[in-house]
């Protein structure tokens, strides 16, 4: 019987010195993440950041990665020394699991910093300000309250628009609205363009890359207003990486980096013309194809699809177009200009695309090295419509008041000045229509995006069409050897 006690007693030591324990390891490895996170950054040399698949986080281009999201975690990666490297994910719960493990460094995934989610996480300085719309297919009866939704409504799984309906549902007891964890925001505006569901909620960022593609996409109502976007950060550590943020988003908004790139991703997009976007997205179909093969004849000189965007500001690509100004054909030439360009007749299009492409060059390359790309190409693209004096006129206000005159962002800001005499007096080209090559590049930079998404598009679907041939022959060889 004693021995039984004895047994007993040691058993239950046994299990209370493993409890120990594991508390107490338990405890060491949440004290070595703490004074991990900077720490262990620059130890190894390398920051890792979750982020979500899509136009304005992170996805790769023709040139690699881009996106809003890896090229400001990119400056942030840079400023401590070390590399970049992408965690991606089509999941928000995956991302959030991601960051609860310390598989990532922090999340920019474009989040906005909820009631909720700061309970949870610590969150960086904000850096930009979006609010949330319900969308619908553009012909459908517009909702304008929420006791307008009749049809079905879905969401992404753990977004901010779930806390966001979960609280409105608290006043309106006949909201209702699905959740799926597998479909961005893209996939959920297909659904409603294909009329499978009825309603969603976007982000107002998002919703402004995406109407450029999907022009049918319409707003009903903003169901919540501006919330903070910022990068998620565990609480599972010490300050040290809240604190560099801190530092970092100070620097970026201080030296202009946040401006710049902000206006690189959403600067052209911030207006939102249906007709017009409806009607590119018609002439890319029905007219283009006339002239595609020229276009692309001259891509050594620029991109192809950047000049047919330019062809379409100047021309709507009508080859006998004309202006009251005395510009004329696809390209839309002065006489002297196409006389520079060796070009006998401005009313033929593939002249005039060849002395358009050709101008455009001289343009590109007369712009100082130091200027960085995109910026480089939005000056050439101004003096393209303006001259390259007025632009240069721009730049020195740009200058004379603190600005930097090699960021289009800021000199974007300076141009309308041409039109007033106590600026225009003191400059070498005098009074110019500073707001038109503000009108014109951004015009382009939207045709240039969808034409570019709509090609890509049509490569995608020729390779799947490619591989499904493939395969049908691959399946009729194999019969047939059998």
């Amino acid at each position: 019987m004693k021995q039984n006690q004895f047994y007993m007693i040691k058993n239950k030591l046994i299990i209370i010195v493993c409890t120990l324990v594991s508390i107490l390891l338990l405890q060491a490895c949440n004290s070595e993440h703490k004074t991990a996170s900077l720490t262990r950054v620059l130890e190894r040399g390398y920051l890792v950041v979750g982020t979500v698949y899509g136009p304005t986080s992170f996805y790769v281009g023709a040139e690699g990665e881009t996106g809003f999201e890896f090229e400001l975690a990119k400056k942030y990666a840079d400023s401590l020394g070390v590399d970049l490297k992408i965690m991606a994910s089509y999941s928000l719960d995956e991302l959030f699991t991601r960051l609860d493990k310390g598989e990532v460094d922090f999340l920019a995934a474009g989040l906005t910093a909820t009631k909720n989610r700061r309970i949870k996480y610590n969150f960086a300085p904000s850096y930009n300000n979006i609010s949330q719309k319900l969308v619908f297919k553009q012909g459908k009866e517009r909702p304008r309250e929420i006791s307008d939704l009749t049809g079905k409504l879905m969401v992404t799984a753990n977004s901010s628009h779930v806390e966001n309906l979960t609280r409105l549902s608290e006043s309106h007891a006949g909201l209702v609205w699905q959740e799926n964890d597998e479909l961005d925001n893209e996939e959920l505006l297909l659904k409603i363009l294909d009329e499978e569901i009825d309603y969603t909620v976007v982000d107002s960022h998002t919703l402004a890359v995406n109407r450029r593609y999907y022009p049918e996409i319409s707003i009903g109502f903003t169901i919540k207003k501006s919330e903070p976007m910022a990068w998620a950060v565990s609480k599972n550590g010490d300050d040290s990486m809240i604190s560099s943020l801190i530092e970092f988003f100070g620097d970026v908004h201080h030296d202009g980096t946040l401006l710049a790139l902000d206006d690189k991703y959403y600067g052209h997009v911030e207006e939102f013309n249906y007709v017009d976007t409806r009607t590119f997205i018609q002439a890319v179909e029905q007219k283009l194809p006339k002239y595609r093969s020229i276009f692309e004849k001259y891509s050594q000189e620029v991109d192809w699809r950047l000049l047919a965007a330019i062809s379409y500001q100047e021309s709507h690509w009508e080859p006998h177009a004309r202006s009251h100004t005395g510009v004329r054909g696809m390209m839309m030439l002065t006489l002297p200009t196409a006389k520079q360009m060796g070009i006998k007749s401005r009313l033929d299009a593939e002249q005039s695309i060849r002395g358009g492409a050709k101008y455009f060059k001289q343009m590109f390359e007369r712009m100082p090295d130091r200027v960085p790309n995109p910026d480089r190409l939005w000056f050439a693209l101004a003096s393209y419509n303006v001259g390259l004096g007025h632009l240069n006129d721009a730049r020195n206000i740009t200058k004379q008041q603190g600005g930097d005159p090699d960021r289009w962002v800021e000199v974007k800001d300076r141009l309308p000045l041409l039109k007033q005499k106590k600026y225009y007096k003191n400059t070498k080209y005098g009074y110019a229509r500073g707001d038109e090559p503000i009108n014109y590049v951004d015009n382009i930079r939207r045709y240039y995006d969808t034409l570019t998404w709509m090609d890509n598009k049509h490569q995608e679907e020729q390779k799947q069409l490619e591989d499904l041939k493939l395969k049908e022959i691959e399946k009729t060889l194999l019969e047939e050897a059998l």
